[in-house]
């Protein structure tokens, strides 16, 4: 079963970058750095969101991001399906904290459950088949608006979704043009998928 061990996000600032995911989440081992002045503008495409176990880890998490210098572009809140927020990195990478529980349980706490990866595409139903083509066994799909792979014991999920509504779970326009500055580390070989996400293999990410 295919793997995703990490993802690698390109900054201008590699240093300042570390600086601000140290203090926000705390050690991330899923996330890699790389410099990169790639030209980017308005939305890159995909979010990466923090699944948590309640409402208070959400705040904590969300919290720490913005003192350490992230900007709110959903303020935490309740919903249908449970509790969550979204912040955009100095980086410009933009991040979803999310629980599906709507009560707390215990004390606040940084911890996540989850690391998933969002890619916003064109074509659910193009891109579910180009990666299914590729090994990916799906988890859960739910017509052309959202599908989610089993990645087995990679410590980061990949979902799909419709670029226009991801944009919208995330509070941004959703016109953006050039680099996505993100590439994806693990076992599923090196290619670019039909809306542009470059993979590589982790031993490859790694030593860029």
């Amino acid at each position: 079963m295919t793997s995703i061990e990490f993802v690698t996000l390109e900054v201008a600032d590699p240093a300042a970058a570390d600086r601000f995911y140290s203090t926000a989440f705390g050690p991330c081992g899923q996330i890699r750095l790389r410099a990169s002045e790639a030209p980017a503008t308005g939305f890159r495409g995909f979010t990466l969101s923090l699944v948590v176990s309640q409402p208070a880890n959400v705040n904590a998490l969300i919290d720490a991001a913005v003192d350490a210098g992230a900007t709110t572009l959903k303020p935490a809140a309740k919903s249908l399906w449970g509790y969550g927020g979204v912040i955009q990195a100095p980086d410009g990478t933009i991040w979803q904290v999310a629980s599906s529980s709507k009560k707390d349980t215990g004390p606040a706490g940084r911890q996540f459950d989850e690391f998933v990866l969002l890619l916003g595409v064109a074509s659910v139903a193009e891109s579910k088949r180009f990666y299914v083509d590729r090994g990916l066994t799906v988890a859960r799909s739910f017509g052309g608006k959202y599908v989610e792979f089993a990645t087995g014991p990679g410590p980061v999920k990949l979902a799909l979704y419709k670029r226009r509504a991801l944009a919208k779970v995330a509070g941004v326009s959703p016109d953006g043009s050039g680099s996505h500055r993100l590439t994806i580390g693990g076992d599923a070989g090196v290619f670019t998928d039909p809306d542009g996400f470059t993979w590589a293999t982790a031993s490859e990410t790694a030593s860029l």
